[in-house]
């Protein structure tokens, strides 16, 4: 075989691989993005408007998101710490009535202290902490963020009346999503990591049986007879 045969035949054979290699690439880029989305869900979308539209560049921070914390494994809380962080949930939301925003702060430092008993980063490091949550509970970390936004925003900000006292009750609400997965679930982390349950694929969080209901934000309860 000639020389001239055999340049021809390697450049052929590099010709066809670096088409195989893009064609697979094209094909895995795709499917990866609707395995973000699928365990993203809303946070892949707001991840996707904070980026101006660019599903790439959501979706580059949302992987390392996952690279960074995917494989963070919790701990399940004690019965005695659980009751006492259902305990404070269910005063805050009494306080809820006569202080608003002070109920709302003791949600926001509630869920952080929460969150961190659970084995994710410490509170302190809020942006981390979201961050995290965002991987493993991502259809109820909105709430957290929420009633962060309402604890730390200026005074002035929310001193219009009803809209305000509105804006801080949907986020408490929202947040009690988070502040169930997160009391609930740690009893059936382990059985779900060892199935291999996607982290993002939350399980009905259970419900707790004494804990007050989203109606009591701005209601007093009734008396028992």
């Amino acid at each position: 075989m000639s020389t001239g045969v055999i340049i021809a035949l390697i450049v052929i054979v590099a010709a066809v691989l670096a088409v195989a290699a893009v064609l697979a690439l094209r094909a895995r880029g795709p499917q990866h993005g609707g395995s973000l989305k699928r365990r993203f869900g809303p946070e892949y979308d707001l991840a996707v408007a904070r980026h101006d539209g660019d599903t790439k560049a959501a979706e580059r921070e949302l992987a390392e998101r996952v690279r960074r914390h995917g494989s963070l494994r919790t701990r399940p809380l004690e019965p005695a710490e659980r009751e006492h962080f259902e305990a404070r949930w269910a005063a805050a939301q009494e306080r809820f009535v006569d202080s608003p925003r002070e109920a709302v702060g003791e949600a926001d430092r509630l869920l952080a202290e929460l969150a961190g008993a659970r084995g994710f980063p410490d509170g302190g490091q809020y942006e981390e902490q979201l961050t995290a949550l965002s991987v493993h509970h991502p259809h109820h970390v909105e709430g957290y963020r929420r009633v962060h936004r309402v604890t730390h925003a200026r005074v002035d900000e929310t001193q219009d009346g009803g809209a305000a006292t509105e804006e801080m009750r949907a986020s408490m609400v929202e947040a009690r999503a988070l502040f169930e997965a997160l009391v609930h679930t740690g009893r059936h982390d382990a059985g779900r990591q060892r199935t291999g349950v996607d982290a993002g694929e939350q399980a009905p969080a259970a419900h707790a049986p004494h804990a007050p209901h989203a109606w009591s934000l701005g209601k007093r309860r009734p008396k028992e007879s």
